[in-house]
């Protein structure tokens, strides 16, 4: 039986760094040594047993420098490989830790290919003692081959565990099952033996979306409030001065802010400027009180903070209605 044959995009990050040797798996990053898909492939030549892969060339930087810019052109990447290579089973997507999770649930919601798109990083270093990368790396080709894993928006792939991109986020600084998806679990395992799926996602995922980012240059700015004990208005203040579109607000659970907080926001609401309250413990939704209500909140049920920015974002390459909004963080 052949091979599925998998597209494997580069873009640095733990997965694919090299230290001083086996035991540097924290400081890694001094020395600056990032391979990109190519050099990744070849240093774990493994991963060629479970799929026919391509190594696409992308970039090699810390998941701490991606963002809009970066997503818009993983969007129209993988719209030109699957155009370019009909024979493509699946994509790949190697990625820093630190906002993998974030890249996901763009991706999820704005990729249109009909393959299955699979983000995956790793904890230690390709060169560290027991590293995570190789085995991530062959078992992301694996979900990315297994028809069953289309439909499902881009998927996360770590630590034996196939995770929504909606759902997940990393829990633990260096532990290495540090994503989780804290309400609901994993959608699955990927064991030596065989993928093994427990459930799907219900949200409307990918091609079902409206968000069609293709073509876009920039996206709408959305900036994260976090609120703590004490807090008054001069976060809010310099994000609006620095022409936020709008904002998020990462909340006392289940959604709260401080009086000051809340003064200022409902005034930059009243003046046009759409914020979600979410919160900033980690799971659960966000209750859509009367209070909540009447001030003007848009409602981000569960998602965390930078999962809701991400929403309202592509939320606002649609509508600034508040209600149009509020029927978007309940669809997605």
């Amino acid at each position: 039986m052949s091979l599925p044959r998998i597209a494997v995009i580069g873009t640095g990050g733990t997965i694919g760094s090299l230290g001083r040797g086996p035991f540097d798996i924290a400081d890694y990053a001094s020395l600056g040594k990032v391979m990109d898909a190519e050099q990744l492939l070849a240093y774990w030549p493994q991963v060629r047993e479970v799929a026919d892969v391509v190594a696409v060339k992308y970039s090699a930087i810390a998941s701490t420098a991606i963002g809009p810019a970066q997503w818009l052109e993983l969007v129209s990447l993988c719209d030109r490989l699957v155009a370019e290579d009909p024979s493509l089973s699946g994509i790949v997507i190697t990625h820093g830790t630190a906002t993998l999770e974030e890249t996901a649930y763009f991706l999820s919601l704005t990729v249109k290919v009909e393959v299955p798109v699979v983000v995956v990083g790793a904890q230690r270093p390709s060169s560290g003692l027991s590293s995570d990368a190789g085995m991530n790396l062959a078992n992301a080709c694996r979900v990315a081959g297994d028809p069953r894993a289309r439909g499902l928006g881009a998927l996360v792939m770590m630590n034996d565990e196939i995770h929504a991109a909606r759902e997940v986020t990393k829990t633990s600084t260096s532990r290495l099952q540090t994503f989780r998806s804290p309400d609901f679990g994993c959608l699955g395992h990927v064991d030596a033996d065989a993928i093994a799926w427990y459930r799907r996602p219900l949200r409307k995922l990918g091609r079902e979306t409206e968000f069609d980012v293709r073509g876009m240059s920039s996206l709408p700015r959305v900036d994260i409030v976090y609120c703590y004990a004490g807090a008054d208005s001069a976060a809010v203040d310099a994000f609006l001065a620095a022409g936020a579109d709008g904002l998020v607000s990462a909340g006392f659970a289940p959604s709260f802010v401080t009086p000051a907080m809340a003064e200022r926001m409902i005034a930059a609401m009243s003046g046009g400027t759409p914020i979600a309250a979410s919160t900033r413990a980690g799971s659960g939704r966000m209750f859509y009180t009367t209070r909540m209500r009447e001030a003007g909140f848009v409602n981000a049920d569960n998602l965390n903070p930078q999962k809701a920015r991400i929403l309202l974002m592509l939320g606002l390459t649609r509508t600034r209605d508040r209600e149009e909004l509020n029927r978007i963080f309940a669809q997605y």
